[in-house]
């Protein structure tokens, strides 16, 4: 009988006095962005994400 994977999910260290910023990129990728300077780099190349948080 076949083994299931398990899901992988990556987190990284939440750095202190930076308030994260959560986006949804498509229909399955959510990252998370530390500035508005990323946020807008991001949003060039995916015009349809989302700020979820």
């Amino acid at each position: 009988m076949p083994r299931k994977k398990k899901a992988l999910i990556l987190t990284q260290p939440v750095k202190v006095g930076l308030q994260p910023i959560k986006v949804r990129l498509d229909a399955r990728t959510i990252i998370t962005l530390a500035s508005k300077k990323a946020l807008e780099f991001w949003k060039q190349r995916y015009p349809k994400l989302e700020v979820i948080g």
